[in-house]
């Protein structure tokens, strides 16, 4: 699913003064960052290497993860209209005896796959108050790590966590 980003205040002040002096292909990644273009349509503005150079700037704090935003499916008509019913939250672990401890396992996760590139998503991981909030964020962390370290790791990232395996 494509993620969106934002740029952080240090972002805007790095546009505004060129104070930390970033590469061209950084720069002109971090003008084009504007909370409403997903990676996806960032990666056909600036081609290669875009992924690479997003992770850089959320690294170094220019940028931050703000969601992952809905993948646009013509779906096929249902042979049978069913009833919609609302589904319950999936435990995200059973074993995780808390909240605390979760975050904690899914920070050094994250950081052991991800390295720098997964610290933006880290903190706000830590400042997660609840298990939905907690959840998105894992999600999240799984989309970056298929990006990145490929499906085998994000299916086992999923699996450690009680999360959904996508494709």
């Amino acid at each position: 699913m494509p993620m969106l980003y934002r740029k952080t205040d240090k972002g805007a002040a790095e546009i505004a003064t060129r104070s930390h002096r970033l590469p061209p292909r950084l720069r002109q990644l971090l003008i084009l960052v504007d909370g409403r273009r997903d990676d996806a349509e960032l990666r056909r503005l600036v081609h290669p290497g875009c992924d690479e150079a997003l992770h850089a700037l959320a690294a170094d704090g220019f940028i931050e993860l703000v969601g992952i935003t809905a993948v646009h499916v013509v779906a096929q008509p249902p042979a049978a209209a069913a009833p919609s019913v609302p589904s319950a939250p999936v435990p995200l672990a059973a074993a995780a005896p808390n909240l605390e401890q979760l975050r904690r396992d899914a920070v050094r996760a994250l950081t052991d796959q991800l390295g720098p590139a997964a610290e933006a998503l880290a903190l706000k991981i830590e400042r997660t108050r609840n298990a939905d909030e907690l959840r998105r964020l894992l999600e999240m962390g799984q989309h970056s790590l298929r990006q990145l370290r490929g499906a085998a790791a994000a299916a086992a990232f999923a699996e450690r966590f009680g999360l959904r395996a996508t494709q």
